[in-house]
């Protein structure tokens, strides 16, 4: 099964559609976020239950909003 995750970043340029990226857990103290690698980005907050099982995930899509320029990345899980 697979998830998608959102990421913001500010250099959307810095990988392309179907590059796959590595992802480092950060965990405040009733949560976990997620940190792509070489701080390309980082995910929002997630519960214990909604945590990550892989670390690697494929990007599948850029986009952006009217405040954030964003990475879909999607993980095996």
């Amino acid at each position: 099964m697979a998830r998608q995750m959102d990421f913001t970043t500010e250099t959307p340029d810095c990988c392309e559609i179907g590059d796959i990226l590595q992802v480092e857990e950060n965990k405040l103290p009733t949560s976990y976020w997620y940190m792509l690698e070489h701080a390309y980005g980082a995910s929002g907050n997630f519960t214990n239950r909604e945590r990550l099982k892989t670390r690697s995930g494929r990007v599948v899509k850029k986009w952006h909003d009217d405040r954030f320029k964003y990475l879909t990345l999607e993980f095996d899980e």
